[in-house]
């Protein structure tokens, strides 16, 4: 199976910046939002897939489940040298199709959308054993005064607990000016790495570093 991190934080914390240091060679950006990249030149360093059938670019921007499914199922089946998958913003899959849906009456909905944030991870889950998946997703404070990721309705907080899903589960925060990854759980987050894979409870916020330390710990 393929290893996947969620990083949880809110906006501007340092989520999308992480991304800075990665080989755009062996990374495909699956951009929920089609939002720019906040840094230099990413526009050089990724280009837009041209279709299915593209083994050139390294970009694909989509807020639909089908779509992402999709996408997913071609970085892993036909771009072997892709070693690393970013899906930035994870929590607008949820967002975007519940506004696009806030017409029906029925409850339905909330279960499809679960379904459909459900099928996504798993599919990341179930992709070959050196593709890294890393899901950026907001945070929120439950009303036990903890950060979970954000959600939409109860089915995924009370049936799935979408944290449960990953095997690592990073936080970010901004500590004395600089930008960071949290490690470790500290009794008011749903922060998780295994036993020994960092030697700091916070570092930088690099997925360079993070996917060193997973290599290293896995392998």
């Amino acid at each position: 199976m393929s290893n996947t991190v969620l990083i949880i934080g809110p906006s501007g914390s340092g989520k999308s910046s992480s991304m800075r240091n990665l080989d755009p060679t062996t990374t495909f950006v699956l951009s929920v939002l089609d939002k720019p990249l906040p840094f230099k030149s990413y526009k050089k360093n990724y280009i837009p897939i041209k279709g299915w059938d593209d083994t050139t670019g390294n970009y694909y921007a989509s807020d639909d489940w089908i779509r992402i499914l999709k996408c997913i199922e071609m970085v892993n089946k036909n771009r072997p040298e892709i070693t690393t998958l970013v899906i930035d913003d994870m929590q607008y899959v949820l967002a975007n199709e519940f506004i696009r849906r806030c017409s029906e009456k029925s409850f339905d909905k909330y279960n499809e959308l679960a379904n459909h944030y459900w099928q996504i991870i798993n599919a990341a889950n179930s992709c070959r054993s050196d593709l890294i998946t890393f899901f950026f997703s907001h945070n929120e404070v439950d009303n036990t005064g903890r950060s979970k990721i954000k959600t939409i309705g109860k089915l995924l907080d009370e049936k799935i607990t979408i944290e449960g899903m990953f095997t690592t589960v990073l936080n970010t925060a901004v500590i004395d000016g600089k930008y960071q990854f949290i490690t470790q759980n500290d009794g008011f987050n749903t922060t998780k790495s295994p036993y020994g894979m960092f030697d700091d409870n916070a570092i930088d916020n690099d997925l360079n570093i993070v996917i060193e330390k997973l290599t290293e710990y896995f392998n």
